[in-house]
């Protein structure tokens, strides 16, 4: 069974942006720690703690020794350009590892292992063995052997927003988005009420932004360029804004027409996300070490970032649309013409809220639908039902000056005398 082609498009889009990283290789080391220590358990009961504790204070101390390896080149070549001659305790030694759950951690260790005793019990064999192991870590740790991998690399680029693809995200959207998407729909309004349309369609859905954003992050200047069913219409009024000591910087947004397999022509606002050229031209440039698997991957989390943002910004809300263009389907000559179209129709066809002012049928929408036709029914009306008057008391106050009381009066309308 087929799915329709805007199912299909999500479908191939979620399949393509990874997930953040989750918490399975938490939960697999401690099964696996879990059963190391229940075979010890069993094999010899009475020397588990001992042994755990053993373990725990030669990593930890291992960790505390490199550690010191990095506070000596913190203090001796960075303390004040790193970080400003700030505090010891309070910047330079977290930064190296040496943080107060280590040092508690191997103290709480050291205190069962000399309580308990028992691997100690041969000569001083296990001291030995302890201090070395320590010593070894710091010096592999060092060498980078057992440096993190690039897994751990990504999830904490990731989790920090430490990505390149994060900065970009964040600057598209503070210095571009977030300054013309509220601006957008006054802007297309102006423009569709100053030009004749030739039985083109500008519907719903054409009323925001169209983001591009192929995987390759190679980008095209002019869309014509890449889909002779693209075509350059015009552009959007200008919008000035005052901006970094710059009176009236201008910004502009361009509209197309694209043309469907039926023939029939659609206007939208389209364009490329920009920062997508900061992460192709860096992929070009060896100085910067990002090939082209590392651009892929940055155009994947910059996708999901600059979503997430304007997913939580009340400014940008359903002002916008993000396109993830597969690189893969780069054979079909209107490929780009028809990813433009299917998120078009899309969004024509989804079910919005329509909120007209109170009547007296309100609460009965479907008591004027007998003359609408079967067609025009699409659309999902949801009628707002008056919220309840609220149950908790509260003041109102009047700015009125206070007026004196008055005694009623009787008229003769409502008073009838003594019966």
């Amino acid at each position: 069974m087929s799915l329709p082609p805007q199912m299909q498009c999500h479908r191939d889009q979620d399949a393509l942006i990874p997930k953040p990283r989750g918490t399975l290789p938490k939960l697999c080391a401690a099964v696996l720690a879990a059963i190391t220590v229940g075979c010890i358990m069993f094999l010899s009961p009475e020397r588990l703690f001992g042994w755990v504790a053993m373990v725990i204070l030669s990593l930890t101390l291992g960790r505390l020794l490199h550690g010191l390896c990095l506070l000596a080149e913190e203090m001796l070549y960075h303390s004040n350009t790193r970080y400003q001659g700030r505090g010891l305790l309070s910047h330079v030694l977290p930064a190296c590892g040496l943080e107060g759950k280590t040092l508690l951690t191997a103290g709480l260790a050291g205190l069962v292992l000399y309580l308990d005793g028992q691997p100690l019990s041969n000569q001083g064999q296990c001291w030995k063995v302890l201090l070395l192991a320590s010593a070894l870590y710091a010096l592999l740790k060092s060498l980078g052997v057992l440096g993190p991998s690039e897994v751990e690399v990504s999830d904490i680029c990731e989790g920090r927003q430490m990505n390149v693809a994060h900065g970009l995200a964040w600057s598209f959207y503070l210095g571009y988005l977030q300054l013309v998407l509220p601006r957008l729909e006054n802007s297309i309004a102006s423009f569709h009420s100053s030009h004749q349309w030739n039985g083109s369609s500008w519907g719903r859905g054409s009323k925001k932004l169209l983001i591009l954003i192929p995987l390759n992050a190679n980008i095209s200047h002019k869309l014509e360029d890449e889909d002779d069913n693209i075509s350059f219409h015009d552009n959007l009024p200008n919008s000035e804004i005052d901006r970094a000591g710059v009176r009236g910087r201008v910004y502009k947004h361009s509209v197309y027409r694209v043309v469907g397999e039926d023939g029939k022509a659609r206007e939208c606002v389209v364009e490329y996300a920009t920062p997508l050229l900061t992460l192709y031209k860096m992929s070009q440039d060896s100085n910067a070490g990002f090939g082209e698997p590392e651009r892929r991957q940055q155009v994947l989390i910059f996708f999901r970032t600059l979503q997430n943002i304007l997913e939580q910004s009340l400014e940008c809300r359903n002002r916008y649309t993000l396109i993830l263009l597969n690189d893969e389907r780069k054979d079909d000559p209107h490929f780009l013409s028809k990813a433009i179209l299917t998120h078009l129709q899309q969004q024509e066809k989804e079910e919005f809220c329509v909120t007209p002012p109170p009547k007296p049928d309100m609460m009965n929408p479907l008591a004027n639908t007998s003359s609408v036709q079967p067609s025009e029914l699409h659309v999902n009306v949801r009628w707002q039902r008056p919220e309840p008057l609220s149950r908790e008391p509260t003041i109102m106050f009047s700015l009125e000056k206070p007026q004196p009381l008055k005694v009623p009066v009787e008229t003769s309308e409502n008073y009838r005398g003594p019966t």
